[in-house]
């Protein structure tokens, strides 16, 4: 009897905080900072996404999901201090939760969902994270800082790995903790078993099907990089990088040019000049809907009234255009695919899900246990009151930074003798770009749908 009321009170302790509403919280401000953006209306994303972020010491919440919402935004904007300085933010937020340990976590998303853990980020968005800001700073023509930027990516990249590794050891762990304190309810024979997976894919089929990149390693960071280090004379690095993005994007053949350009510069010793790229940020990234299923039947028995799982799948957004033309005095050419993001969140995704299924395991095996507890008992009202409690706590966690496109895509050319080029979207009204002088430029174009306001800038060098 004791031991009842210590779960009705935990129970009624529980509602009375606001983790039913952080539940629905984050996924309506997710809709409504994604529709702000989604019309291009960077200003008001700003101040929407600027508005959830907490002023504290310490970053909790979806502090670190807002910062970088707020940082796309004003880069969107071109206000590339603000958005600098927001994902220098971001990126120390990353940093303090590398270094945090993962016990509260695990407890928290135990008692109640994934959703009251800290929003603690992707490998893919740190990666993304310092390449933007080598944006910016190219952008502000700060190449020192740029340099530095595009290393972090590249470093961040190589080390995912080695984190994503990490982590699975840890949860492993954590299932062998669960497993003893839970004789009755078995996670890790419910993850192995055939029937979770055959579940799964007849609710998620997509999960499975699609073409990976090899492990966290995103091409448009890669590619930038590569054409970052062509353009300020580092060619040997640049000739490695660009060769490995070559070797994941090998139908697109302006990295071809690239190389080919690249290795005369070494083998010649002449300077790449007179050369212009357009860069089309595309549509909008994936976003996260909530399926749900039932537990394997050998993990219910008579005493447990509810077990069920929700867990997140990607849902992915169009693309704005298809392509851009880029026509100039002499010539006219089209963007080529050269970064399918949402390959690249489908890839960690889909490395990640195993884990997030065993987290969600762990919660809905402990809530079963509270319930089977409480029925041995005989106390059935108190279980009847966990049973609900178990179903109003099953909620997936369905954040993600919504504001990074669906793909990146590139053109070459010459540098055009009247410095102008024209940039035409398939159905869409044709604009005009002018270039200043100088040795070569990278035009940058954003557009997140069909119909709204493109977003550009020219970096020149």
């Amino acid at each position: 009897m004791r031991f009842s009321k210590l779960i009705i009170a935990a129970i009624l302790t529980l509602i009375n905080l606001p983790f039913f509403a952080g539940c629905a919280g984050p996924r309506g401000d997710l809709a409504t900072f994604n529709h702000h953006f989604a019309a291009a209306d960077c200003i008001t994303s700003a101040d929407f996404a600027q508005a959830k972020i907490k002023k504290s010491d310490k970053p909790a919440g979806e502090d670190l999901l807002w910062t970088l919402q707020y940082a796309s935004a004003e880069r969107m904007c071109g206000n590339y201090p603000a958005s600098t300085d927001s994902f220098d933010k971001s990126e120390n937020m990353l940093k303090y939760y590398d270094e945090q340990s993962k016990l509260g976590d695990v407890i928290g998303s135990t008692i109640v969902n994934e959703n009251v853990v800290p929003y603690k980020g992707e490998e893919y968005d740190g990666v993304m994270v310092n390449t933007y800001k080598a944006l910016n700073f190219i952008a502000e023509r700060k190449f020192d800082l740029a340099r530095i930027e595009f290393n972090r990516a590249l470093d961040r990249q190589r080390r995912a790995k080695e984190n994503f590794n990490a982590q699975i050891r840890k949860l492993e762990q954590n299932i062998q903790k669960q497993n003893t304190k839970n004789k009755k309810f078995d996670v890790k024979a419910t993850i192995d078993d055939p029937n979770t997976y055959a579940l799964l894919e007849q609710k998620y089929p997509s999960l499975s099907q699609f073409k990976a990149y090899p492990d966290f390693v995103n091409p448009f960071a890669t590619y930038m990089a590569g054409l970052f280090f062509t353009l300020v004379g580092d060619y040997d690095k640049a000739e490695y990088l660009l060769k490995e993005s070559y070797g994941m994007v090998p139908e697109n053949t302006c990295i071809a040019e690239d190389l080919l350009a690249t290795d005369q510069a070494l083998s010649a010793g002449r300077p790449i000049e007179n050369m212009v790229w357009v860069i089309f940020e595309n549509g909008l990234g994936p976003v996260k809907e909530e399926f749900r299923i039932d537990l394997p039947l050998f993990l219910v028995t008579g005493k447990v009234r509810y077990v069920g799982l929700a867990l997140p799948k990607l849902t992915f957004r169009d693309h704005a255009y298809p392509y851009l033309t880029v026509r100039t005095e002499n010539a006219t050419s089209r963007t080529k695919l050269l970064a399918d993001m949402d390959r690249v969140v489908q890839t960690e995704f889909s490395k990640d899900f195993k884990a997030i299924l065993t987290r969600t395991l762990i919660s809905a095996t402990a809530k079963a246990a509270a319930q089977y507890a409480l029925e041995d008992q005989d106390t059935s009202w108190a279980a009847v009151a966990m049973a609900f409690y178990n179903f109003a706590t099953t909620a997936a966690d369905l954040r993600i930074w919504t504001a990074l496109p669906k793909n990146f895509q590139l053109a070459r050319c010459q540098m055009p003798n009247n410095h102008k080029l024209t940039i035409i979207p398939p159905g869409g009204i044709p604009f005009d770009i002018g270039i200043p002088q100088c040795t070569n430029a990278v035009v940058y174009v954003k557009i997140v749908r069909p119909g709204t306001n493109p977003a550009f800038d020219v970096m020149i060098f």
